[in-house]
């Protein structure tokens, strides 16, 4: 087939934006991941790094044809290894500047629930299940602290399923992405 420029080298059609996606309370079965060789881990090293590089761009960094890294790209997604694409946002710059990780203690056995409903509030960014003193930490960006003490005070706490929260404040942030000077990072 003729090359017909960058913009149609992109990656694969089948990988669609993260943010794009709509949320579900249970995510489909994946099969599992076929193991990976050193080609695989540069490839995703790349694609950290800049999620826009084209199929060309990533075969020529890691000395494979176009349609080697344009079906190693396609098995990372359909394996479940990529999620997807997406862009690193300043949520300052993006209207969004409050941030906060919120601790919550759930009732036992209420996770998927409490998911679903976290899922759907405006500015969740991260969700997880986690152990110790609380049970789940959600990151959420906001337009101003108004709007997080609504999100906190009225969405949040009317989740039945929600015992108790900790609002942790975020007075600045360092996105730790991957960078061509940590190399090992996928080793």
């Amino acid at each position: 087939m003729a090359d017909r420029g960058e913009e149609q080298d992109r990656t694969p059609p089948t990988a669609t934006p993260s943010a794009a996606a709509p949320a579900s309370p249970e995510p489909a079965p994946v099969p599992p991941a076929r193991p990976l060789d050193a080609i695989d881990r540069d490839i995703l090293r790349i694609l950290q790094t800049d999620g826009r590089a084209s199929i060309r761009s990533v075969a020529e960094r890691v000395h494979v044809s176009r349609a080697n890294a344009y079906a190693r790209i396609n098995r990372l997604v359909e394996d479940g290894v990529i999620r997807g694409f997406g862009a690193r946002v300043d949520h300052e710059r993006a209207g969004q500047g409050a941030s906060a990780y919120i601790t919550l203690k759930i009732v036992q056995n209420s996770w998927r629930t409490v998911r679903e409903q976290l899922q759907a509030l405006p500015g969740a960014t991260h969700i997880a299940l986690v152990s110790g003193d609380f049970d789940v930490l959600l990151l959420v960006h906001t337009p101003d602290n108004r709007a997080l003490r609504e999100l906190v005070l009225t969405r949040i706490q009317s989740i039945p399923e929600v015992l108790s929260t900790r609002t942790l404040l975020v007075f600045e942030e360092t996105d730790l992405g991957p960078r061509p000077d940590r190399p090992a990072e996928l080793a």
